[in-house]
């Protein structure tokens, strides 16, 4: 019989995270992957008080991961079941689960619990034959943002996108103090940022690509030519460039797709009726 119980330290499931990115086909959305799975709740599976597996849900209610040990995989449907049916005691009211097409484990299980399904975002890859040679198109200069310039590219993002300052702020800070945040200056002022995050514990051989361009310069190239040059600097610290937007993003997926990426994976949302 397989018990639940909620886990304070995520570190004590690392070696079955390591299990559940290992059975991915893709490299998985950066965001996801180590911006929501970490903020969500754990909880352990255990057999006979043997660690066997986890799963973890977001604060709204959502599945993002769900894994069990080879050796009892005959029960893992079963249990993916009785906690999407909101059976469990343990565990939050399930109120859906997100996935990605590269996730097929996971992507079945929901696909057999849940009725209602919807593309959340597209998953762009660089092409494997691409990345030793430098993208088309002209070079366009991004500098390193530092700590003097954070509090710029708060407001900047802030007003570009509307994303709460007090979470932009610890996300480009992180990102200043590991040298992955970029900008784009004309007349001199930001008109662009520019992401390329690496991974340190899973995928380290990808880059996360992310770019946010000022309103007036939308739509007149520029979000392409910061990607392509994010591409340079990842393709030049041996990486492979990986995005992500979201479906409904038009705009961004004609701007990563002129960059040469291509999108032969999904982010899935599934829902209870």
């Amino acid at each position: 019989m397989i018990t639940i119980q909620q886990e304070d330290s995520v570190d004590a499931l690392a070696l079955y995270k390591a299990q559940y990115l290992q059975q991915t086909t893709a490299p998985l959305d950066g965001m996801w992957l180590v911006g929501f799975v970490p903020l969500a709740t754990h909880y352990g599976f255990y057999h006979e008080s043997e660690l066997v597996g986890y799963c973890c849900v977001n604060d709204e209610g959502y599945l993002l991961q769900f894994h069990l040990s080879q050796a009892h995989q005959l029960q893992a449907a079963e249990l993916f079941s009785h906690i999407t049916t909101n059976k469990c005691d343990e565990i939050r009211e399930i109120q859906g689960a997100f996935t990605s097409t590269a996730e097929p484990q996971m992507l079945s299980y929901c696909a057999d619990a849940f009725r209602q399904i919807s593309v959340n975002a597209l998953m762009y890859q660089y092409p494997e034959e691409n990345v030793s040679a430098n993208p088309d198109g002209d070079a366009l200069s991004l500098s390193l943002l530092d700590n003097n310039q954070l509090a710029l590219a708060v407001t900047f993002a802030h007003q570009a996108i509307g994303a709460p300052t007090d979470w932009l702020t610890g996300y480009f800070q992180n990102l200043i103090d590991r040298q992955e945040l970029f900008g784009y200056f004309k007349n001199k002022s930001l008109a662009a940022t520019g992401e390329c995050r690496g991974f340190d514990d899973y995928q380290s051989k990808y880059a996360d690509l992310g770019v946010i361009v000022c309103q007036d310069l939308r739509r007149k190239g520029v979000a392409t030519r910061v990607i392509q040059q994010l591409t340079r600097i990842a393709i030049a610290n041996n990486l492979t460039p990986i995005c992500s937007t979201q479906k409904t993003n038009i705009g961004a997926q004609r701007a990563i797709e002129n960059a040469g990426f291509i999108a032969p994976h999904r982010i899935i949302q599934f829902n209870n009726p």
